[in-house]
C-alpha cells in the first residue's frame, strides 16, 4: 500500500502541527497505523500507532503531547503534535501493516510494518 505524508514544516517552540496520511484507493481500517520520525544523526524511532481495535500507543517523549487518529471516511491517518519542542525536529514517517497484533511490543517496531510514506520534515526552532 503506498502511503503518502504531508503537513510538516516550520514551526516555534510551543506551536502545533498535524501530520496527515493518506492511502489513496485504500482503506485503513483494517490495518494497524503508525508514525515514526528520524532525526538527523539519529536512527529511525517510534512515535505512536493506533490499532485495529483503536487503542492508542505512544512513546513516553510524545505522550501527553501528540494524538494519533484516522479517518477511515477519508482513508487518512492523523498526528496532531501540540506543544512542538525543538526535539521533535525529524523527518515524520507513516507506516501501515495489513496483520492485527496482540503483542504491546509490536506496535513500536519498525520491522511490524510493511508499509511507508516518503517522510514529511517537521523543524522546531527554539
Amino acid at each position: 500500500v503506498q502511503l503518502q505524508a504531508s503537513g510538516g514544516g516550520l514551526v516555534q517552540a510551543g506551536e502545533s502541527l498535524r501530520l496527515s496520511c493518506a492511502a489513496p484507493g485504500r482503506t485503513l481500517l483494517s490495518n494497524t497505523m503508525a508514525w515514526f520520525r528520524q532525526a538527523p544523526g539519529k536512527e529511525r524511532e517510534f512515535v505512536a500507532a493506533v490499532a485495529h481495535s483503536g487503542g492508542e500507543y505512544y512513546a513516553d517523549s510524545v505522550a501527553g503531547r501528540f494524538t494519533i487518529s484516522r479517518d477511515n471516511s477519508k482513508n487518512t491517518l492523523y498526528l496532531q503534535m501540540n506543544s512542538l519542542k525543538p526535539e521533535d525536529t525529524a523527518v515524520y514517517y507513516c507506516a501501515g501493516s495489513p496483520r492485527i497484533y496482540t503483542r504491546r511490543s509490536s506496535y513500536y517496531q519498525s520491522p511490524s510494518y510493511a508499509s511507508w510514506g516518503q517522510g514529511t520534515l517537521v523543524t522546531v526552532s527554539s
